[in-house]
């Protein structure tokens, strides 16, 4: 039985509404985040501090967006989305606020379209898509700008399954190509959407019942009848999906490996990792529920879990997922597997970074709880004879109040120093926190009062390069060039992480650049190249330590690097110098002539450049 053509239309017509619904709302909720700063965590090393990013377009930033493995991942897409928000808005953070908001709209809208129009059922994918535009566990996605993978991740990843459901009625090389494509898109946006093929699997057995031996027919709602196919084939169906993760993974953990993140298996054991993962999964299930006490980063913790905890939440899953595959719904099974699934990339058995859990990594996973919930509640009303406008009036109440949870979170991005003193109030111990407070503090020139901030962070965990470095920094500026040297020493040798350690050896390389100890200066900066290739800083230290030791040709050739990398009026005007001091006045004129054109301010460029090399 098809639908009828009028019934279609104004179903669709209704459809449309309810998406311009959506992303109104949507934008309505968000809107104060365009007031907002941008985050000292991540924003800087994705946009403001990257000088591949916060200059915009040019043929070299987009082979390096494409080439680059920093920040742990392969993602060229959302590197070229950073660049075009500089390239539109420069360094003004309201712009890349702003355009958070609208991505997480669209992906709000389109929820809705890909649940509509795969089941028919109008209300039922309306909530589940208002829940996920107001659910304060997205916050941080939207908030984030750093966050800007996990939105075009998902974005990409519902267009995929938008062009399956097309596929499924019609299977044809040029609409698989077509889900390909979406799917390869999201990868280099965000790997966590490498789930793409299992959730598919999920999709042919609901809501498009694509498995032979189905008891229920394709549904009357599909305008085509999809051919039904045997499990074996549904399977092999999705392999070429499943090679493309293979390079997405292989790129993903060499990123994460080289950047120092992934932690061993001799730090925490496979036993450890499994139990912070079960926890992981019921403290996710009760922020779904009641979402309060939300952190923007949650210290991984094994030693605090306890055989209670860890019991009580292997036992929850389990019943959980007995009572679904029990109850014989199909949407229950499909709903909660898609939450285990897609959270597994993100669960800890591949231990990255320091979070035992973050609320960005809700994103996707939640939408399977959206569904069960939705479908499930519709379900039991339905049995229960509850009428449905009484049912979906019920649900405004719950839809506000997430609302207005989401509003009061959104809240505590609006200053750097809000955010991390509230994580640092709804957690315990935490040092990522401590120091997130010490830097705002440092940021509006509060040193004093940072410095007992650092000071804690480093008693939680001594292997802190951040505090580390910041007490060092202190000492540094505090006349203490042989304490903040210790420090630095320290932070060389106890982090994994490339760029925490090539700063360390900057630091180190200016130290003994004042103390005129230019061989040991050179040193530590060639150090720094050879961990970070294309960090300026160490080029334009390693050539004002070559220059102040008299070897000219050795600064022409690291400020040459440094003016290739970054064309700016201070490295060409360095250069300038070195050129002129080896007596190539020639050269020396023309590289003068192009930081001139460079430059905005060029006397007080020419300051800068001068009291690098000490004139």
């Amino acid at each position: 039985m098809q639908t009828s053509p009028t019934l279609l239309q104004t179903s669709r017509k209704h459809a449309l509404i309810a998406s311009l619904c959506l992303i109104l709302s949507s934008l309505a909720l968000y809107s104060p985040a365009g007031r907002h700063p941008f985050l000292n965590y991540d924003d800087g090393r994705y946009i403001a501090d990257n000088a591949h990013v916060k200059y915009g377009f040019s043929w070299a930033s987009v082979q390096w967006a494409f080439t680059s493995l920093d920040e742990s991942n392969w993602h060229p897409v959302t590197w070229l989305s950073h660049m075009l928000d500089c390239q539109i808005f420069h360094l003004n953070p309201a712009g890349p606020h702003y355009i958070n908001a609208f991505w997480h709209s669209i992906n709000a809208a389109l929820l809705f379209w890909v649940l509509f129009n795969a089941t028919g059922f109008f209300w039922r994918s309306f909530i589940s898509a208002f829940l996920f535009a107001v659910h304060p566990m997205n916050v941080e996605s939207v908030a984030w700008i750093a966050e800007r993978k996990n939105l075009l991740s998902l974005f990409f990843f519902l267009l995929a399954l938008a062009a399956y459901q097309w596929y499924a009625s019609k299977p044809r090389v040029g609409r698989y190509s077509v889900v390909a494509i979406f799917f390869a898109l999201g990868l280099m946006s965000k790997p966590q959407v490498i789930s793409l093929p299992f959730i598919l699997l999920l999709w042919d057995y609901w809501p498009l019942k694509r498995v032979a031996n189905h008891p229920e027919q394709s549904g009357p709602w599909l305008d085509q009848v999809t051919k039904q196919r045997s499990w074996r084939w549904l399977v092999a169906e999705k392999l070429p999906l499943v090679a493309m993760c293979i390079p997405s993974a292989v790129l993903t953990l060499r990123a994460q490996t080289t950047a120092g993140a992934v932690t061993s298996f001799q730090r925490y054991t496979l036993p450890i990792r499994l139990a912070n993962a079960v926890v992981s999964y019921a403290r996710y299930l009760g922020k779904a529920i009641w979402p309060l006490h939300l952190s923007v980063m949650y210290p991984y913790q094994p030693a605090t879990l306890t055989a209670m905890q860890i019991s009580i939440s292997v036992l929850l899953l389990f019943l959980i997922t007995a009572a679904a595959l029990s109850a014989r719904k199909r949407y229950l099974i499909v709903g909660w597997l898609w939450f285990l699934g897609t959270l597994v990339p993100m669960i800890g058995v591949v231990q990255v970074g320091v979070q035992s859990m973050a609320d960005r990594y809700a994103y996707l996973p939640f939408i399977g709880l959206f569904i069960a919930v939705c479908w499930g509640l519709a379900d039991l009303g339905a049995y229960c004879s509850v009428p449905r406008n009484s049912l979906a009036a019920a649900s405004v109440l719950p839809l506000l109040l997430f609302a207005f949870l989401s509003h009061r979170q959104l809240g505590h991005w609006s200053s750097n120093l809000e955010l991390w003193q509230h994580a640092a109030a709804v957690t315990t111990n935490n040092f990522i926190a401590e120091d997130g407070i010490g830097n705002s503090l440092m940021e509006q020139g509060d040193l004093e009062q940072a410095m007992p901030h650092f000071h804690t962070a480093a008693l939680i965990h001594p292997s802190d390069p951040i505090s580390n470095s910041s007490l060092a920094f202190y000492k540094m500026n505090h006349g203490d060039l042989a304490g903040a040297l210790v420090l630095y020493k320290k932070v060389a040798e106890i982090t994994v992480d490339e760029r925490s350690r090539a700063t360390a050896f900057i630091n180190m390389g200016t130290i003994y650049q004042q103390w005129g100890e230019f061989a040991a200066a050179q040193n530590n900066f060639q150090s720094a190249i050879n961990l970070r290739p294309r960090n300026i800083r160490a080029w334009v230290g390693l050539g004002a330590a070559a220059q102040r030791a008299g070897d000219l040709d050795a600064a022409i050739r690291a400020y040459s690097q440094a003016a290739a990398l970054q064309p700016s009026d201070i490295t060409y005007l360095l250069l300038a110098g070195a050129l002129k001091q080896s007596g190539k006045e020639s050269e020396a004129a023309s590289a003068t002539q192009t930081a001139r054109r460079l430059s905005q301010n060029f006397s007080e460029a020419r300051q800068f450049a001068d009291s690098i090399v000490g004139h």
